[in-house]
Parts: structure tokens; sequence; C-alpha cells
């Protein structure tokens, strides 16, 4: 068992790396919230003075995950709870607060959330690009913590998304726009019935088992694409929603 925040110090940013890195997972960057990100106090009325966000680069954290019983006990959610399990005990264990994706509604805003700590992008398939990684990420929770380090701030030292030239609209041709078979993504809209009734349909195997054709076709971040079992596991999860 992790020891209790009142017997544990504030982490540094080595000590956060090394915790996640057990579980496959990646710290993902930080930011520092403002009163008007409005996050939730933290136990005893502490306000956050930074937010780590943690999450997952292809499939590192795969292998790790499958060897849990919550991959393994049948039960629905088997990532959501194998995340909430991990950030709740880290939270508990420096006085702080783990925020999820998936609780809601309403909703924590990931996505405004991660542009803040990594140089993300928004792409034609409505998932946040990342120059290194591609599509090929998410994230998993963030914590929020009551002290910040002075030398493990983050850095933001990241070129601003205004600053930066477009990975998608400087891509050659756009594959992912033509690759998917229903034409799901038109370029500013998702259209989920079509995608849906797809991934239902006898033609819709290739996608079921390897991945959206349209993710793979993207060329940024080829070497972290998901494995075909990790790909079919969420692909499984988004066709029993829809």
């Amino acid at each position: 068992m992790m020891p209790s925040a009142s017997t544990t110090s504030v982490p540094s940013r080595a000590q956060l790396v090394a915790a996640l890195s057990v579980h496959g997972l990646r710290l993902r960057g930080g930011w520092l919230p403002g009163v008007e990100d409005a996050l939730p106090s933290l136990p005893g009325g502490q306000t956050a003075a930074v937010v780590w966000m943690v999450g997952v680069t292809g499939s590192d954290f795969w292998p790790l995950f499958k060897a849990t019983s919550f991959y393994q006990d049948g039960q629905p959610d088997p990532l959501d709870r194998w995340s909430q399990a991990i950030g709740s005990e880290l939270a508990n264990q420096w006085g702080g607060m783990a925020l999820f994706p998936f609780d809601g509604p309403p909703y924590h805003p990931f996505q405004r959330w991660a542009t803040r700590a990594e140089p993300l992008q928004a792409s034609p398939l409505m998932l946040r690009i990342h120059p290194e990684f591609g599509l090929w990420h998410a994230y998993r929770f963030a914590l929020a913590l009551p002290v910040a380090l002075p030398d493990d701030l983050p850095a933001f030292t990241h070129v601003p998304a205004t600053a930066r030239s477009d990975l998608c609209l400087t891509c050659d041709g756009q594959p992912c726009l033509s690759a998917c078979p229903v034409q799901a993504f038109t370029g500013a809209a998702y259209r989920l019935d079509a995608c849906a009734a797809h991934l239902h349909s006898p033609d819709g195997g290739d996608c079921m088992q390897s991945g959206c054709r349209a993710r793979r076709a993207c060329p940024i971040g080829r070497d972290h694409t998901y494995e075909p079992e990790h790909a079919a596991f969420h692909m499984r999860a988004f066709a029993s929603r829809h």
C-alpha cells in the first residue's frame, strides 16, 4: 500500500515519472491553474498549485494493463477502472486530487488542458495530433497537487499553436480524409452514425480488428501505432456504445 498524504512529501517530477512508469503510464506535461479554471478544492480545502497530465503513448502500457485484474475480471470499463485506481492512489499519497476525462457530465475539458501541457494541434479526425506521437496517444487522468516544486515546474517551452506550422494543413494529400470507407470524416465534422453503422456491418472487420482506417492513414507518429490487440480493444469499446 502507498503511504498516506500526511506522511508523504510533495513529489518531484522525477518521482512522478518513476511512479507512473511502473504502470506503463507517461507524464505528459503540466500547467499552472488559475481561478478561472474553477478546479475542485483539494483535500483539506487546499487550492491546486499544479496540474500534471498523465497518459499513454503507443502501446507501451498495454502488456502491463493486460496483466491486471481490471482487464481480466470481465467487468465493464476495465481501462477506466484501472486508470481511476492508479490516479486515486497517487492523489491520496500526495494530498491531491485525480481528475478523469470520463467523469461527468459535466466533463473536464481534457483536450483544452492537454494543449496547455504539450504542443498539440487539432486534426481533421477531431483528435489532437502530437508532433511525435501523431494520433497514437491518450490522456488517462490529471493529478492536481497542492504544491509545485520550483525546480520541477512545467517549462512551458513548447511553441504556441498560433506560431507553429499546421501538421495537417501541410500534410501531402491528407490521406486520413480519403482512407475512411464511409467518408465519416469531412475535415470539418465527424459523421458518427456512418462510422458506427460501418463498424457493425460485415465490411467493418478491418477497422474493428486493426483500428480506425483513417487514423492509421496518418503519416505522423507511425512508430507509435497501436498494436492490433490494443486497437481492437478500443474499437470494441467504441462500437458497444454506438
